[in-house]
């Protein structure tokens, strides 16, 4: 099968694209997934690089990806909820960079979603409410919210303002009609930020979620007057040095499932918007990794085998 394929960590360039992987077969209670769409995330290149071997180890050689959507290809001894044809989405256990893939977390996946949309839901989804579930932001209260405009923060600011919490959320000023229409206060990040956050939520900030790292944690703990307690990064690799909580392990499956399903809802019934930035063909692996470091692309990047 086709798939993206890295022996070594490293930049880009350690990614190849091969034409003959061999097909993974399903174990007991598996099912393989015929990809339709492939989700890039933030977390790819960070794995590549070797940063994350405490959330997520690596074997060589490897597969990135960890949210796929297509139809179940093939199911394994004591499958029973889903049959070759289902169309799903979800996260997988394999590697998603791939023309097949084993599905580690799967959802139906609602006739009224697209592939490319659906593949925006597993990462960003969980990510999101996992974060804003630790942070308990609750109805009438401001949170601050690093990186909104990006696939994470785009999800996590209409979860927050669904459940009556004002966001305020950082990004570049092109960006800004794009979260007013999301339904946060925007502000530019950058030198002065403290000040620009405090013109903006003068009743001040409760919480803080950061989805862009860039040194974002001193200015956050300055706005929460020291406290720590309630901020949560996805993105500081310095968490521990500035006494915050760094998430990087994705909640329990069961958990997880109803996620998907919950949020595949909303986005059906046009309460959850989710983006589409880009749409690459697979042998595209390395460049769709490199436009997400970049840190320049609003909404989801998408692999199609």
């Amino acid at each position: 099968m086709e798939a993206i394929v890295y022996e070594e960590f490293g930049g880009a360039d350690v990614l190849r694209h091969e034409s003959e992987v061999a097909l993974p077969v399903p174990g007991p209670g598996e099912v393989r997934v015929k990809t339709a769409a492939v989700g890039v995330n933030p977390v790819d290149w960070k794995r590549r690089y070797g940063w994350l071997e405490l959330f997520y180890p690596t074997t060589f050689p490897a597969v990135p990806g960890l949210e796929f959507a297509g139809t179940v290809d093939a199911v394994g001894d004591g499958v029973t909820e889903y049959a070759v044809g289902d169309e799903v989405f979800g996260w997988s256990a394999t590697g998603a960079y791939a023309e097949y893939a084993i599905a580690d977390i799967v959802a139906p996946k609602p006739a009224g979603l697209s592939w490319e949309h659906a593949v925006g839901i597993p990462v960003a989804g969980e990510t999101a409410q996992r974060v804003l579930d630790a942070l308990g932001v609750r109805e009438g209260e401001t949170l601050l919210l690093h990186g909104a405009a990006g696939a994470v923060g785009s999800v996590a600011v209409q979860l927050a303002v669904a459940a009556g919490v004002t966001v305020i959320g950082t990004a570049s000023e092109r960006n800004h009609a794009f979260l007013r229409e999301l339904g946060a206060i925007p502000v530019t990040y950058g030198d002065g930020l403290a000040d620009r956050v405090r013109a903006a939520a003068p009743q001040g900030v409760d919480a803080v979620f950061d989805a862009a790292g860039h040194d974002t944690l001193p200015v956050s703990i300055e706005l929460l007057g020291g406290e720590t307690s309630r901020i949560v990064t996805i993105a500081a690799t310095d968490a521990d040095a500035h006494g915050v909580v760094f998430s990087g392990v994705r909640v329990a499956d069961d958990l997880a499932r109803r996620w998907l399903t919950e949020h595949a809802r909303l986005a059906v019934e046009g309460r959850l918007r989710l983006d589409v930035a880009e749409v690459l063909p697979l042998k595209d692996g390395a460049r769709a990794q490199e436009m997400s470091e970049s840190g320049h692309t609003r909404g989801k990047i998408v692999l199609v085998p």
